[in-house]
């Protein structure tokens, strides 16, 4: 079970996970201690927007604008993608405060 994903959360990537260019496999890839996950474009495009500062909501809105894309799907691939990463802790949010 996993708890909402809320618009202002800001995602960033816990210690000792980051996201790599892996020239062996030419892929972006997100690392993690003895875990590695490949990704595809569209988990790149997203994750490359994770810079600890911006919301969820700023990343989807940055992603809709520039592929021309409505940002409510947008918004459902970026909770899937960050729902399944949070489950297996390659990420992280935080809540600003009020």
């Amino acid at each position: 079970m996993s708890a909402a994903i809320e618009a202002t959360a800001v995602p960033r990537f816990p210690a000792g996970v980051r996201l790599q260019h892996d020239r062996a496999r030419d892929q972006w890839v997100l690392l993690a201690p003895e875990r590695v996950v490949e990704l595809d474009e569209i988990a790149h495009a997203v994750l490359a927007r994770v810079d600890a500062a911006s919301d969820v909501e700023a990343i989807v809105q940055a992603l809709a604008a520039e592929y021309g894309a409505e940002p409510a799907q947008v918004h459902d691939d970026v909770i899937e993608l960050f729902a399944t990463l949070l489950e297996k802790r390659m990420l992280a949010l935080s809540t600003p405060m009020p």
